[in-house]
C-alpha cells in the first residue's frame, strides 16, 4: 500500500524556492573533505531522479587516485586555453582567461558522470524516437544531486571543459558509455547567491519572458 504523500507547506515551499536560488555552480572550494557518510547521502540521492523508462542510465566514477585527479585538472586546463583561442576579440578572449571555470584541484571529491547509451533496463521503453532521453534522464540525477548537495551545505561545480574520449580513456569505462559531466564537489570557499558568471560581467540572467512563447 503507498503511503499518504508528505504536505508541502507554505514554509516548506519557500525554503525550496530559496534552494533553488541558491544552487550554485561552485569553482572556489575549500580543501577539506566532506564526511564519507555525507558523500554517501548524496550519491544515494541519485537514484531518487526520474528516468526514460526507469532504465536509471547514469553511470558514476568517483575518482580517488591523486594522479588521476591531477591528469585531468591538466587536462582540463588545457582545453580551456584551447578554448580562449575561440574568441576573436582581444578583450573578450581576455576576460574569458581571467575567469576561474573549474575547481578540480581544489574540490576534496571529483565524480564523472557518463550515460550509459544500451542499458538493459528500461527495455527500450521511451527511447524509439527520442534515444537522447537516456543522456537527459542522466542529467536529471546529476541535478538532483546538485540539489541534495546545496541542501547539505555542499557545493557543486559541473566542468564541461574536457574531451570526452581523452576523459573516458583515463578512468577506462566502456565506449558506449557517454560522458555528461565532470563533478567538483566539497564545501563553498565561501556564499554565494549569485552566478559568478553574472558577477564577473559575463553573463547575466534574462527574463523569462523572452524565453516564453505561446502558440
Amino acid at each position: 500500500m503507498n503511503a499518504a504523500p508528505p504536505d508541502f507547506d507554505a514554509a516548506f515551499l519557500e525554503q525550496f524556492d530559496a534552494l533553488l536560488a541558491w544552487r550554485r555552480d561552485v569553482r572556489h572550494f575549500r580543501t577539506d573533505p566532506v564526511p564519507e557518510p555525507v558523500v554517501q547521502a548524496l550519491l544515494a540521492s541519485v537514484s531518487l531522479a526520474p528516468s526514460v523508462g526507469n532504465a536509471q542510465p547514469w553511470r558514476l566514477v568517483r575518482v580517488r587516485s591523486a594522479d588521476l585527479k591531477a591528469r585531468i585538472a591538466k587536462h582540463v586546463d588545457q582545453q580551456n586555453r584551447a578554448a580562449a583561442d575561440r574568441y576573436a576579440d582581444a578583450d573578450q578572449r581576455a576576460h574569458y582567461l581571467s575567469l576561474k571555470l573549474h575547481g578540480v584541484r581544489e574540490a576534496p571529491e571529483l565524480i564523472a558522470v557518463f550515460s550509459h547509451e544500451h542499458p538493459d533496463t528500461g527495455h527500450g521503453l521511451g527511447i524509439a524516437t527520442m534515444h537522447e532521453m537516456l543522456r537527459y534522464s542522466t542529467v536529471m540525477a546529476i541535478h538532483t544531486l546538485w540539489l541534495a548537495a546545496r541542501a547539505r551545505g555542499v557545493g557543486l561545480g559541473w566542468v564541461s571543459i574536457v574531451d570526452p574520449a581523452t576523459v573516458r580513456a583515463m578512468l577506462d569505462v566502456p565506449e558506449d558509455w557517454s560522458m555528461i559531466a565532470l563533478l567538483c564537489i566539497g564545501y563553498p570557499d565561501g556564499p554565494c547567491a549569485t552566478p559568478e558568471l553574472e558577477q564577473r560581467g559575463w553573463q547575466a540572467r534574462e527574463a523569462l519572458a523572452d524565453r516564453l512563447f505561446d502558440r
